[in-house]
């Protein structure tokens, strides 16, 4: 409660030697200051009605307690009090009274004269001491410029108050009525009303305010920085209502508001790298500043849905059982045992390495040897997302690395439009035919795969279109392609090989068995008891319609079957049909590859070589005649320049050796030669028919022919060495397609035999050649020279 000075107050000679004392909880009452107070204890009410009816003078006495009771003793007040008249008395009941009382003056309690059922005591009355000097004046006046300022800052004190005290001349009152009204404890207003040098009153004073004065100040400017941000909020509230209005009237609707309050929310939840969050942040700030009637707000509202719809921190568990991947590899796919077991391996990395970078695998082979469906397969045993992109034919950067924003119409690459239709930062990424992407004036998209196929550079790959960095080193990337000689050797060089070969007879059998035909059965309709195929039709197919490395003919074939049998049962003329060999004609025809070797072969000069093409292996035949002349060599058939280079060294060879070789001198002065290979409109290149070459000529020139079912591969030199050549696997598989029982090869390649299935080696008996002599003993002399059977 807050005391008010007053000026009239009775004399001391007029307060009683011994006064009733009432004690006072959490309050002191200081001289000429008045104090409203309630009454509620019995014996307090006792005592005010004695007092009213005398003097109206009593003492008061703060009590020394922190909590207040019903019952003091003299122990509990302290020793000294003021004295105070009883300006005004109201009863509101029995046990109930309030009181208006005004401070007469200090006094010390110097005996209590009773207790019950009130205390009284005799009383010495206290004088204030001080002399007003100048140093009193300063201690006044600075004690009323602070007391101003926590008038200033006090919400409970009236702005007279102030006034007041500075209207006020005697030290002492000023002192004690600033202390009554400033916020202070019960024990230091003890303090200073038992403090008669007013000097010591002063200061003790002027510290009290001080410390309250910095305890309001740090207040008000809590209180400024909340008002501060209140009076923004309400600023910025007026104003999106002055936006909604003035959008209201052009007509506008609040549809821009929502997106751009989705996009902020979307930033905040998808925890997104830094340097993407301040980017997407920059943008959302262009896009609330445009009109959506602009044409940069469609570029900055796509920008923003890629940015937050790209998974930057979501992955796909990866499923490192590898029993379990195992299965499903094995379920899918037939063979391919290599590229299986670098799938595996990787897995039981990742097991011991969760921190293992994504590899770059890079599948060769053949058509139809089941490259892209593998991809399919290693995603399905990871448990990860699939994304196929096809790279045949595009020639412009942008496809891989996006367009700038300038562009109208621009859009990320192909690589973040995939990741993004993945949902995962770690899909498996199939990269088809990437020998056959090509390059023009628009950029080379190999090239920008470098990037991408670099484990050490791709965990910062940047889209021309985000113009922000995305980590691709999670994502597997899977490559597929024919050849590798289109592919460029610094891409080449990223990527690990994994050579897919054709496939055997045998292996060709067990997945059409296990897979072609149940795919057909069911895709045009037919159960298992309505059409059934016998294994030599299956082998009669193979060898008699198809002849290829892969297996898409073979599909065909088995699909153009199933559609003649489901024709029928259709019709209703057959319930159901067993495909053997003496009915596969009815509905594929006559047999389209017949096996014509042995004829071509009867004659001296043509012999068999081994061919590598895009589609596998393939035979290849060499012809050679001669007629009179003077000595000139004519080669045909589409031969590139590599291939022209080793029927010339062939020739040379030959004209060197004339002698050993049983060959007449003047025998190529007087006749002419012509070098063909058959299929002319198919152009051949490469030095592995230099040895092919070589024997034809020395065929011709000697009248011997070949062994039946011997074919050969190799590079010749000037001085008849035999020098390795390649696509190994791939010739031996076309041999053994064509019915080649015996192969002759560069000694070197013997190495190269590892991965060709054991049966192929056991079918087939290998000769290993140093010399171009070996060679002519054991296809014309039918020798057997240096062989290795397998069997």
């Amino acid at each position: 409660m807050n005391q008010t000075p007053q000026s009239k107050m009775p004399n001391h000679e007029k307060i009683p030697k011994v006064l009733p004392i009432l004690p006072l909880f959490d309050v002191v009452l200081f001289p000429k200051m008045v104090l409203p107070l309630i009454v509620l204890q019995k014996e307090s009410i006792q005592l005010i009605d004695e007092a009213m009816s005398k003097s109206r003078i009593i003492g008061t006495v703060a009590s020394k307690l922190t909590e207040p009771k019903t019952d003091y003793s003299t122990d509990d007040l302290f020793g000294i009090g003021s004295s105070a008249l009883i300006l005004k008395m109201a009863k509101i009941d029995e046990d109930k009274a309030q009181l208006l009382l005004q401070g007469l003056g200090r006094f010390r309690l110097t005996e209590y004269t009773r207790q019950k059922p009130y205390f009284k005591a005799r009383i010495d009355p206290l004088e204030s001491q001080w002399d007003k000097d100048k140093e009193i004046e300063a201690l006044m006046a600075n004690l009323i410029n602070q007391y101003q300022r926590v008038v200033e800052l006090s919400t409970g004190l009236p702005p007279e108050i102030a006034s007041m005290a500075k209207s006020l001349e005697e030290p002492d009152i000023l002192a004690d009525m600033v202390t009554s009204t400033i916020n202070s404890t019960t024990v230091e207003k003890q303090k200073i009303l038992e403090t008669l040098d007013v000097k010591k009153r002063l200061s003790k004073v002027t510290k009290m305010v001080n410390y309250q004065l910095e305890i309001l100040e740090i207040g008000n400017k809590i209180q400024t920085q909340v008002k501060g941000d209140m009076d923004k909020q309400q600023r910025e509230y007026y104003l999106r209502q002055q936006l909604k209005a003035i959008k209201e009237e052009l007509g506008e609707t609040d549809e821009t508001h929502v997106e751009i309050e989705e996009f902020r929310t979307k930033i905040k939840e998808k925890n997104l790298p830094e340097i993407v969050t301040k980017e997407a942040e920059r943008e959302l700030a262009r896009l609330s500043r445009m009109h959506p009637s602009s044409a940069e707000y469609t570029v900055a509202l796509t920008y923003l849905d890629w940015i937050t719809e790209l998974p930057w921190n979501e992955s796909t568990p990866d499923n490192l059982n590898l029993t379990k991947a195992q299965k499903i590899l094995d379920a899918d796919h037939f063979g391919l045992n290599k590229a299986k077991k670098r799938i595996l391996e990787y897995l039981a990395v990742r097991k011991l390495n969760p921190n293992l970078k994504g590899p770059i695998l890079c599948l060769v082979g053949p058509p139809g040897t089941g490259k892209t469906s593998l991809g399919h397969s290693i995603a399905h045993a990871l448990g990860r997302k699939f994304i196929r992109i096809a790279l045949g034919g595009i020639r412009d950067e942008a496809e891989i690395r996006g367009h700038r924003r300038t562009y109208v119409g621009a859009l990320p690459g192909r690589i973040i439009q995939g990741i993004r239709r993945a949902g995962s930062n770690n899909p498996v990424f199939m990269l088809d035919e990437i020998d056959k992407a090509g390059s023009d004036f628009r950029g080379d998209p190999s090239s920008a795969l470098l990037e991408v196929l670099d484990p050490e550079q791709n965990f910062s790959f940047e889209d021309h279109y985000l113009d922000v960095p995305f980590d691709l080193s999670k994502v597997m990337f899977i490559t597929t392609a024919n050849i590798l000689d289109t592919i460029p050797p610094a891409l080449r060089d990223r990527m690990e090989i994994l050579r897919l070969a054709g496939y055997t007879l045998e292996e060709k059998t067990k997945i059409a068995s296990r897979y072609l035909i149940p795919r057909q059965r069911e895709a045009n309709g037919l159960k298992a008891n309505q059409i059934s195929f016998t294994t030599g039709a299956v082998k009669q197919i193979i060898s008699g319609y198809t002849l290829e490395a892969g297996l898409r003919n073979l599909e065909r074939e088995i699909a153009n079957v199933c559609r003649g049998v489901a024709s029928s049962i259709a019709g209703g003329k057959k319930k159901s049909v067993k495909i053997n060999t003496k009915n596969i004609s009815k509905y594929l025809g006559p047999v389209r590859i017949t096996n014509e070797m042995k004829k071509r072969i009867s004659t001296p000069g043509v012999v068999m070589g081994l061919a590598w093409t895009e589609a596998g292996g393939d035979i290849l035949f060499i012809e050679a005649t001669s007629m009179k002349g003077k000595g000139q060599l004519t080669l045909t058939g589409q031969l590139g320049d590599v291939m022209k280079e080793s029927a010339t060294a062939a020739l040379s060879y030959i004209r060197s050796n004339a002698k050993s070789i049983d060959i007449g001198e003047d025998y190529f002065q007087t006749h002419d030669i012509h070098i063909h290979v058959p299929a002319g409109a198919i152009p051949k290149d490469g030095p592995s028919a230099g040895v092919t070459m070589l024997t034809a000529l020395t065929s011709l020139l000697t009248n011997k022919t070949t062994q039946k079912d011997l074919a050969m591969t190799g590079e010749i030199t000037l001085r008849g060495q035999v020098m390795p050549v390649g696509g190994i696997k791939e010739k031996v598989l076309a041999a053994h397609r064509s019915g080649i029982k015996t192969i002759i090869m560069p000694k070197w390649n013997e190495k190269d035999l590892q991965d060709i299935p054991k049966k192929v080696k056991t079918a087939i008996a290998f000769h290993f050649v140093d010399k171009m002599e070996e060679v002519l003993k054991i296809a014309l002399n039918k020798q057997d020279g240096v062989v290795k059977n397998f069997s």
